[in-house]
């Protein structure tokens, strides 16, 4: 059985999936928030934040939901999932819209690039370590 990611292109239907990390930065939560209220006034169906990377991720391909977001994960985390939604294909991109860096603690899933764009257009980046520095 091949796996295919559904390829929903309205955003104002899709469910919306994020991770509430990097709590200890005061500036990097209040960024966090900001970006889910931005992504709410598209408007969107709604935002969860049900449970590891890879489950979000997979959600992702099974249609469950059509967007996953996450700013300070590291590459071990985002690894797995993105390659299964790679094979089912769905996108993964950097938050900014451009390609996809497995070392830069961030990314977007989506079962289509319009909603994928839509959610890039939203959020607003700040900076992360890498998993490849020693900084």
């Amino acid at each position: 059985m091949t796996l295919i990611c559904p390829a929903h292109t309205d955003i104002t239907k899709s469910l919306i999936l994020t991770e509430m990390g990097l709590k200890k930065d005061p500036e990097h939560f209040r960024t966090m928030m900001a970006n889910m209220e931005s992504i709410l006034s598209i408007p969107v169906h709604g935002i969860r934040v049900p449970g590891s990377v890879a489950v979000n991720i997979c959600l992702v391909v099974c249609g469950a939901a059509d967007t996953y977001y996450h700013i300070g994960i590291h590459c071990w985390d985002m690894v797995g999932g993105a390659a299964i939604l790679t094979e089912a294909r769905g996108v993964v991109m950097d938050i900014t819209g451009g390609p996809f860096d497995l070392m830069s603690w961030r990314m977007i899933t989506a079962s289509s690039r319009g909603i994928a764009e839509s959610i890039a257009k939203k959020i607003q980046p700040f900076c992360c370590r890498r998993d490849n520095t020693d900084n």
